[in-house]
């Protein structure tokens, strides 16, 4: 994994260093000399992280399907007008979980671990007031320490393995909640810095992959891609959240733009060339993602007050914009030609006018006609 030091200036990575550090020191000093009996202790703790985890990812795999079951059958069709920020938090959770079977692995996941945790620990507890026998609440909490003290060297090398055991088990735990925190609280304090943090975009994929990896087994070869658009999806779920309250000025921008247009596609074309010839393309931004990780959060609005933004910036605000004139939109993730034979990550809009979506590319705009063209499907291959 490759980590930069600018990288350590951000929350997730302050957090898992903070665990791996004290992990370690905590193990270290459980197998000081003479500590034998905690070092013991850290051994059932560290074994009994390993077992809530390995169990965890079993109780979410079991149950998922059933809690999805469920949710189908529920009625959660959102109200009708507008929703306070506590319903429209409520609809975000409960579509999310039924929907995105990532984001509820991560729940059943953390759930599963803690409540697994707390079930050892009295287990643990009730074992060791039986062992001391003597009834008191000291003696519960008693273990007898054996005979010989561990080594020294060797003893504090033991704990301090543990302890980065432990430590990375801490860790998962720690970027499962924040994977389901930004997931169903976009909008939430540090919830952007998360998501755009290089070190919780790549422990997402190496961490949170393999460990999901039993609910989407039966994929094979294919899982990574199919993790990859499980998140695309989360993504696209959460801009259609934050996008649902449009900024008056954009809204009177779109209604003004559209004013003389007689039909459903005539709105679509002007809304696309006002966007394809206003919105710069954000040069500064796409560099600073593919070479160094940074992504810069922005929302609709700030891509309409800046004129500038990347392919996604600029889908978004052409969705909001002709929502806002009465069209039926929407994004579209997916690989977008690159000019070298090649493909990367591209987003794009779709519009709906009468019975049929046409494709268009406001980000390209500058470059040519892309509403609605001839072979569009050759140049841009939408996420499946």
């Amino acid at each position: 994994m490759r980590v930069h030091a600018s990288d350590f200036a951000e929350p997730v990575a302050v957090a898992v260093a903070i665990i791996i550090a004290v992990s370690l020191w905590q193990g270290m000093k459980r197998g000081a000399p003479g500590s034998a009996k905690h070092l013991l202790l850290f051994l059932w703790e560290t074994v009994c992280t390993i077992a809530s985890l390995a169990l965890a990812v079993r109780f979410a795999t079991a149950f998922g399907p059933v809690v999805e079951s469920r949710l189908m059958d529920a009625d959660l069709r959102p109200p009708a007008g507008e929703m306070d920020n506590w319903s429209l938090a409520w609809h975000t959770f409960i579509t999310g979980v039924r929907d995105f079977s990532l984001l509820r692995f991560g729940l059943l996941f953390l759930i599963g671990y803690l409540v697994i945790r707390l079930l050892l620990r009295l287990l643990a507890a009730a074992a060791l007031t039986l062992v001391a026998g003597a009834g008191s609440k000291a003696g519960a909490l008693r273990m007898r320490a054996p005979a010989a003290a561990p080594g020294g060297a060797l003893s504090r090398a033991a704990g301090a393995a543990l302890g980065f055991v432990h430590g990375g088990g801490r860790a998962l735990v720690l970027m499962a909640a924040l994977f389901v925190y930004v997931s169903l609280l976009p909008n939430a304090p540090l919830a952007a810095r998360i998501e755009s943090s290089p070190l919780y975009r790549e422990a997402s994929d190496r961490l949170l992959e393999p460990v999901a990896g039993g609910v989407m087994a039966e994929q094979g070869p294919v899982l990574s891609r199919a993790v990859e658009a499980e998140f695309r999806r989360i993504l696209q779920r959460r801009y259609e959240i934050i996008d649902r309250d449009v900024p008056d000025d954009i809204r009177e921008a779109a209604l003004r733009i559209t004013a003389g247009a007689k039909d459903d596609e005539a709105k679509a074309r002007a809304l696309y060339d006002w966007v394809g010839t206003r919105i710069a393309y954000d040069w500064d931004k796409a560099d600073a993602y593919t070479e160094r990780g940074e992504w810069r959060e922005q929302t609709p609005e700030d891509t309409f007050r800046t004129r500038r933004g990347v392919c996604i910036d600029i889908a978004r605000l052409y969705a909001v914009m002709a929502r806002s004139a009465g069209l039926e939109a929407r994004v579209v993730t997916g690989l977008g030609a690159d000019g070298r034979g090649g493909f990367g990550p591209h987003a794009w809009n779709e519009v709906r006018a009468g019975e049929q979506w046409i494709p268009l590319d406001a980000t390209w705009a500058t470059s040519g006609d892309w509403f609605n063209p001839p072979d569009f499907d050759r140049t841009h291959v939408r996420e499946t």
